[in-house]
């Protein structure tokens, strides 16, 4: 088991966690404004571009082509995180709908039609004993594919979005720009530069983790000064947060069951059960902040910011439990 798995393995607060949330209460009190927040604007966007920049040049080849031979397990990853989930989510806004704010209900399909995540996936998987080759390569073509998948959902589920919570026409020019040139960049200086980055993998994961939390404290400190966030009751923060854990539970239990059909081996279900469950933080408040208009991009986070702990609490005891069973033989 890799050395970080087992040191993430115990269920102590993530301090990414904290972080965030740490961000979310000082935009509530202390919301940037002026020449400050015009600031914070252009870092995050210089920022967000330079990780998308660091995705690409991550990336090994060689690493992904093992991976991919196991076409059943990639195949239910991207099922999983593209089609059950964002039909999950619709299903649970249409619930919902009358009782949120239309920025609310476009984050939660938002939410449905993001990326998995990377690290903590591989993290479990590691900690349960999966399939972690597997799961790196399932959650990394899953964020290969959300830059052009996640767009087109987006503009599929919530274009039109009433109050004007559907992203604007731009959108896709400035996907291209911000997200997608400077992941190819990267992709093609990888051969020289890659080494460098999973050399520095510790300092450079504490630098994007840094640009995350600047681009939660700036969106949400935009809502704040737009006054958005006064239409938004405790009680909608409740029914949003009961839609995550609602989203979560029915993934996870699809993502283990499922596979039980085709005879799919434990370690295999395991990198399904944690790459098709999980959604990206990391990847989903840059696109939300590209894809939808400024004054809404604080209320189409909140449901990413919510299910992120979620995940990441839930997940860790799962991963945990499943450590402590016997593999079967075989």
């Amino acid at each position: 088991m890799p050395r970080s798995a087992r040191r993430r393995a115990p269920g102590r607060p993530d301090p990414f966690v904290v972080a965030v949330l740490a961000a979310v209460g000082v935009a509530a009190v202390l919301p940037a404004g002026g020449a400050v927040a015009d600031g914070l604007t252009v870092a995050t966007t210089v920022g967000v571009g330079g990780l998308f920049l660091l995705y690409g040049a991550r990336l090994s080849p060689a690493e992904a082509l093992a991976g991919l031979r196991d076409w059943r397990l990639q195949a239910s990853v991207a099922v999983a995180t593209f089609v059950v989930l964002p039909l999950l989510a619709v299903a649970v806004a249409v619930a919902v709908g009358s009782f949120l704010d239309d920025g609310l209900v476009a984050g939660l399909l938002f939410l449905g039609v993001l990326p998995s995540t990377v690290q903590s996936c591989v993290v479990f998987t590691a900690v349960a004993r999966g399939n972690v080759p597997g799961a790196v390569v399932g959650a990394t073509t899953s964020n290969l594919a959300g830059i052009g998948l996640t767009p087109l959902l987006v503009a599929l589920l919530v274009a039109g979005g009433a109050g004007g919570a559907g992203p604007d026409a731009a959108a896709v020019g400035r996907i291209v720009a911000q997200l997608l040139v400077p992941f190819l960049v990267g992709l093609a200086l990888g051969r020289w530069v890659g080494p460098w980055v999973r050399h520095h993998r510790r300092a450079l994961t504490l630098l994007d983790r840094g640009v995350i939390v600047a681009v939660v404290y700036t969106a949400f400190g935009r809502g704040v000064r737009a006054g958005v966030w006064d239409v938004v009751t405790p009680g909608e923060v409740a029914v949003v947060l009961g839609c995550c854990a609602v989203l979560l539970g029915s993934a996870l239990l699809l993502t283990w069951w499922v596979p039980r059909t085709w005879r799919a081996s434990r370690a295999d279900r395991t990198a399904i059960l944690f790459c098709g469950s999980n959604k990206s933080l990391a990847t989903g408040l840059p696109m939300a902040t590209v894809l939808f208009p400024p004054h809404v991009v604080g209320l189409v986070a909140l449901p990413v910011i919510l299910y992120h702990p979620l995940q990441i609490t839930v997940c860790s005891m799962l991963a945990t439990r499943l450590a402590r069973r016997p593999v079967p033989a075989g």
